[in-house]
């Protein structure tokens, strides 16, 4: 039996083998140089932690010590970097409910909503609603809810309450707090800060609706009004293209603009003529208004004795009467108003009538010192205390319109005496009250003059800003 010999392997030529361990080489120096897609991609994810032990991940690790890099990660200091203390603030006032206790409940009142149906909400027994209102008289304040109004209860860990707080208004909240003897009722109040605001205003329809506009409340308007009511008939003089600068206090609590106080100075633009008033308090606590030069704004009477009435009929020897139908002198001035708009007394003075009186119909008639006196006719009825032989102040409502008497429609008509005479109230010069006193000249000239420099100030601010 023979046997074949054994098959001995290929010999490659010597120069075959060289040429196949370079190109070997060539192709480990390739994936060093040029490593895969997915290596690639997974580096650039990872490339803005370049301390994070992710990167040197295998394949073979354990779910473990991946967990235990990626922890490690997140203390990258470049996350440090881009973590702002202004985006860390952001992030703890976006999650309110980390910051409050678990046993903290809100609940914001509702239709229909009572003080025994709130605290059903936040799992609170009715008869915890007794125990509240028995243990303060004050306590009852908290069953005067209003729509929107939120409540915030504190309950201790096994579900009782604890203290219950509210705001009743911007300035003012309540609470109640548990204790060893009950609960105790406390009022806590924000005394407001006072700062100057500045408006401005040009109109163009109506004074209400400009005011509005420029930011003044309807009280600031009125208001404004009452300290140029002396020299200004809102009723009749206001033009198209009017402007007024207001300066005035604002009360602000916890950043809030919660109320306004006084008008500080005010200045206002009436076809083309220019009135200025500045609040001055005197050493004796007296405050008024005075022109910038120090003239009183006050005068012995006001201009007119209703707020933006409507002029319906003016002072005429020769009217004919709406109702009676013949010529006959109309001694007064007649102001178009909503039925029970408040009615003023043109200035001090004793009541001489406050009752009926024939074709007038309920009637005021005051007399102020010797020489003038002023009636207000067709009223709907007579405020709280005037009554005849009493006294009045400037400015004090005295009535509201009416259209009692021989009068076709609501309306007050107004009429003004010098001597016994009747008189045009529009056109009659009204006599000044006195001027600032020698001796508080120059210290009102130190407060009025940082005023008018202000106020135009911000209107040239306002002016370059609209020109941009």
């Amino acid at each position: 039996m023979t046997t074949e010999p054994s098959k001995a392997p290929p010999l490659y030529p010597k120069t075959h083998l060289l040429a196949a361990s370079g190109i070997a080489a060539l192709l480990s120096l390739a994936l060093l140089v040029f490593p895969s897609s997915d290596v690639e991609a997974k580096r650039t994810s990872l490339s803005l932690d370049l301390e994070s032990p992710v990167e040197q991940l295998t394949q073979d690790q354990d779910a473990s010590d991946a967990q235990q890099a990626t922890n490690t990660a997140t203390e990258s200091p470049f996350a440090q970097i881009e973590s702002t203390p202004e985006d860390t603030q952001q992030a703890a006032q976006e999650a309110p409910a980390a910051a409050k206790s678990p046993q903290h409940r809100e609940v914001i009142v509702g239709k229909g909503d009572t003080l025994s149906t709130l605290f059903e909400k936040v799992g609170l027994p009715a008869a915890a609603v007794n125990d509240v209102l028995a243990s303060d008289k004050q306590a009852k304040q908290l069953t005067q809810l209003k729509r929107g109004q939120k409540l915030e209860f504190e309950l201790t860990p096994d579900g009782q309450l604890n203290n219950l707080h509210t705001s009743i208004s911007d300035l003012e909240s309540i609470s109640l707090s548990k204790g060893a003897k009950g609960f105790a009722f406390n009022r806590i109040t924000t005394k407001p800060v006072m700062r100057s605001a500045y408006v401005h205003g040009v109109i163009n329809s109506s004074l209400s609706q400009s005011a509005a506009r420029a930011g003044l409340s309807h009280s600031m308007t009125m208001d404004m009004a009452s300290v140029f009511g002396y020299d200004i008939d809102f009723a009749q003089d206001i033009r198209q293209g009017d402007e007024f600068d207001v300066i005035y206090e604002q009360k602000v609590a916890n950043g809030k603009v919660v109320g306004t106080g006084n008008i500080l100075s005010a200045r206002f633009t009436n076809r083309g003529k220019t009135y200025t008033a500045v609040r001055y308090t005197n050493k004796q606590g007296n405050s008024s208004y005075y022109t910038a030069d120090g003239n009183s704004m006050r005068k012995a009477f006001i201009r007119t004795p209703v707020d933006f009435a409507r002029i319906s009929s003016r002072f005429s020897m020769g009217r004919k009467h709406p109702i009676l139908n013949k010529i006959r002198a109309h001694k007064g001035v007649d102001y178009a108003a909503p039925r029970g708009t408040p009615i003023k007394a043109a200035g001090d003075g004793k009541v001489l009538l406050a009752g009926r009186r024939g074709g007038y119909g309920n009637t005021v008639i005051i007399q102020h010192g010797n020489t003038y006196r002023t009636l207000y006719g067709h009223m709907q009825g007579f405020a709280k205390g005037v009554k005849t032989g009493g006294n009045v102040k400037q400015g004090q409502v005295i009535g509201y319109i009416g259209t009692t008497g021989l009068s076709t429609g609501p309306h007050l008509h107004y009429e003004f005496q010098v001597n016994g005479v009747h008189v045009d109230p529009l056109g009659q010069k009204l006599p000044m009250a006195d001027p600032i006193a020698k001796a508080e000249r120059a210290r009102f000239m130190q407060q009025s003059q940082p005023l008018m420099a202000r106020m135009d100030q911000e209107r040239s601010t306002l002016l370059a800003s609209a020109k941009r």
